[in-house]
């Protein structure tokens, strides 16, 4: 259970705060639901209390773990080479796994790809929302401005 405050990540959209636990009414059903402030993006997204667990909301990282994420963003890409259709489903289920690590190895893998090959019209977007996901937990962790944390980011995977 979080509470009001609480800073937290929602896979698929990035992270926020909760603002309040409010019940609200939807389709004659009364149900409580968490309201999260996306700081970027300045989004407001309501969820369900009852759905937390299978939504995988979780905690951001501690501002210990920015080394290490750090360290996923600057490793050489390895993978082997896949059909785009099959690159793009293995990246879209990290992505919506919410684990960081697995956001920062799609963009640190997209970026690299960028550079080298180029990216489909599908995969640019992925890349941009993996990007904004992983920049939203990196403003709450570190407590910076979005542009400070785009900025590192471009460091970072130009160390790759």
């Amino acid at each position: 259970m979080f509470k009001v405050g609480d800073k937290v990540v929602y896979p698929m959209h990035g992270a926020g705060i909760i603002e309040s636990i409010e019940e609200r009414e939807v389709l004659g059903e009364k149900s409580q639901y968490y309201v999260m402030h996306l700081p970027v993006g300045n989004m407001k997204l309501f969820i369900p209390l009852n759905n937390v667990e299978n939504l995988g909301l979780r905690q951001v990282i501690s501002p210990t773990m920015v080394k290490d994420v750090l360290e996923v963003l600057k490793t050489k890409d390895t993978a082997a080479t896949l059909a785009w259709n099959r690159r793009y489903r293995a990246n879209l289920e990290k992505i919506k796994s919410g684990n960081i690590f697995e956001v920062a190895n799609v963009v640190r893998s997209l970026a690299q790809r960028d550079n080298e090959k180029g990216l489909s019209t599908g995969e640019k977007k992925m890349y941009e929302n993996a990007c904004q996901i992983l920049i939203s937990e990196l403003v709450l962790t570190e407590g910076s401005e979005e542009e400070a944390v785009r900025q590192w980011l471009s460091k970072a995977l130009l160390l790759a």
